[in-house]
């Protein structure tokens, strides 16, 4: 193995075990709290968490053995239902970021008819929907034998290797990644920056009663108006940080496979092999962000893993504390014999 392929081993296996622990705690939260539970977008949470397992326990450990062994690891079948999951997963995950973004459009755009607009009944109309349109494509593809073990990304994924089907397959991967990447992009950048339209409107309602309020308080400690001024300044930057974090996110990570994938199709233009792994990698780390873009980060989650935390540690506290009086006792006991 050369250099570049020891570095992308070790960024897959740290990929694999960050991914792993993350998203299982958003799972353990989930089982854990709830409240979460009570909440819609739990339920496109959950669907997304459930992707990036799958893909962190099928996909990832592959690739890996593609980069070491630099062929295609088990046989056929395997590397074809690896390669059907790989591409059912990443629609999946993609449309289930879509539907969040969906979701947040409701709640931020129109409040009072968010509980009518968005109910249990409706998200899982909408998870049904992205489950049909994520297994549509992998099954077309299988059918047609479109998946096999692609030696630019060491990776079982979409793979034609019949020159007389490269036009309904350069068809087929155009449409593919049109529906889902593009479809994805343009239903986040509508809902996100609709969603930051309306925060700048209260944010600048909010800085115009604190300006009114500051001018009125003549006599007000001049630290205490710096503060409500810095206070004001984190609010506006706030909304934008965020949305610029899911919007930046997603395309940081699936743009660059994306267009690999399509560049691919052209033989005019060579592709290095390490560059088709890197993009793989990027992708993967879609698994790794998300639990800490969509929940961990958030209070809720924050203080429903610091309680499970506090929980363990208390419990394990308790039993140390019952095996050191038992230990205790049996020391007195034989002291008096």
């Amino acid at each position: 193995m050369s250099i570049w392929e020891v570095i992308l081993a070790f960024v897959v296996v740290v990929l694999m075990l960050v991914a792993l622990l993350a998203n299982v705690l958003v799972l353990m939260c989930f089982l854990y709290s709830a409240d979460i539970r009570k909440q819609v977008p739990g339920l496109f949470i959950l669907n997304l968490t459930f992707c990036n397992l799958l893909m962190t326990v099928s996909n990832m450990p592959l690739t890996l053995a593609g980069i070491i062994y630099k062929s295609q690891p088990g046989g056929d079948q395997i590397c074809h239902i690896v390669g059907f999951l790989e591409t059912f997963l990443t629609t999946n995950s993609m449309l289930s970021m879509a539907a969040l973004s969906i979701d947040r459009w409701i709640a931020v755009v129109f409040p009072l008819s968010y509980h009518s607009k968005m109910r249990y009944r409706d998200a899982a109309l909408i998870l049904s929907y992205t489950w049909l349109h994520s297994v549509s494509f992998p099954i077309v593809a299988a059918s047609l034998s479109w998946v096999g073990f692609h030696h630019l990304y060491a990776s079982c994924t979409l793979y034609n290797k019949r020159p007389e089907d490269r036009t309904q397959f350069v068809i087929f991967t155009g449409v593919f990644h049109t529906l889902s990447f593009l479809l994805s992009l343009i239903v986040l950048c509508f809902t996100y920056l609709k969603v930051l339209k309306v925060a700048r409107f209260h944010c600048k309602r909010i800085d115009v009663i604190t300006m009114q309020t500051l001018v009125l308080l003549v006599d007000i400690h001049p630290s205490v108006r710096e503060r409500c001024l810095e206070e004001q300044k984190r609010r506006r930057q706030r909304a934008t940080k965020k949305i610029s974090t899911f919007i930046g996110t997603f395309i940081l990570c699936f743009a660059p496979y994306v267009i690999t994938r399509l560049v691919e199709l052209s033989s005019v233009v060579h592709i290095n092999s390490h560059w088709g792994i890197i993009s793989k990698c990027l992708a993967y780390s879609k698994a790794v962000s998300d639990p800490f873009v969509y929940s961990l980060l958030r209070h809720q989650y924050k203080k429903t893993w610091k309680d499970i935390i506090n929980k363990i540690l208390k419990r394990s506290s308790i039993n140390s504390s019952a095996l050191t009086s038992e230990s205790h006792n049996r020391n007195i006991l034989q002291l008096n014999e």
